[in-house]
């Protein structure tokens, strides 16, 4: 089943293309979604979409900037941008890609299925080609990743797909394998090393936005929601209580 994301600063328009496909009839499911596409940036190595609907016009980060980032991190991406008809030319000279479709913006329910159905099709035969590339990934190339995640997760640009392709593997079947073998999903594995590293930094007064920038989370604000969730408080909640002894 293809994971779908959708970005769109518009509640409405992702509730629009949420309810007005038959996702499963696609063998699609929807993963996930954002308002911006900074903040699709932060949460897309957890989610793993093999498609994504990005708006073109979205504030701080637009669909034409997100699109360059991250066909440059996630070659295998397949990305759909939304554009009103008077930007159409623009977002097709500024991103030239294979990897890239259109979708004119107010989107007709026939055009998305009938452009999904294209999509799966390609996915598909691509699969085939390239179904368990990597197959030998043994308990012993884990334990090798896993150590390479802990000597340069202070890396911010560092996630599954450099990673996979830095030791040759396949990116989705390295992600099953990393979960079957540590129980972790490599996520949660490489948050952890950075959060062990920044409660280390939490410890002796050190400033949320240099921990952040300092354990490879360059972006404050979603170090300070991870920081929350892995430690069950806040970051400058903890240095109170662990700095005032």
């Amino acid at each position: 089943m293809y994971r779908v994301m959708i970005i769109d600063d518009e509640m409405a328009a992702r509730r629009l293309l949420q309810a007005s496909i038959d996702w499963q009839a696609l063998d699609m499911e929807l993963v996930g979604e954002a308002a911006s596409g900074i903040e699709a940036i932060n949460i897309i190595d957890e989610l793993r979409p093999d498609i994504v609907f990005v708006d073109i016009s979205m504030p701080f980060m637009n669909g034409i900037e997100f699109t360059q980032v991250a066909t440059k991190r996630y070659t295998d991406l397949v990305i759909i941008i939304l554009t009103g008809f008077d930007d159409f030319e623009y977002a097709r000279q500024c991103v030239r890609l294979q990897v890239v479709e259109y979708m004119l913006k107010p989107f007709v329910r026939q055009e998305v299925t009938e452009l999904l159905t294209k999509i799966k099709n390609n996915l598909d035969k691509l699969n085939t080609r390239t179904q368990e590339i990597g197959l030998n990934i043994t308990p012993s190339a884990i334990e090798q990743i896993m150590q390479y995640l802990r000597d340069n997760f202070t890396e911010s640009n560092i996630n599954l797909t450099s990673v996979a392709q830095h030791f040759g593997f396949n990116p989705s079947y390295l992600s099953r394998k990393f979960k079957q073998e540590t129980g972790k999903s490599f996520v949660e594995f490489l948050i952890k090393c950075r959060m062990e590293r920044a409660i280390v930094l939490a410890g002796i007064g050190k400033q949320m936005f240099c921990t952040a920038n300092d354990v490879g989370i360059p972006d404050p604000n979603y170090f300070g929601r991870c920081f929350k969730k892995y430690m069950g408080t806040s970051y400058s909640e903890y240095v109170s209580s662990h700095t005032s002894r």
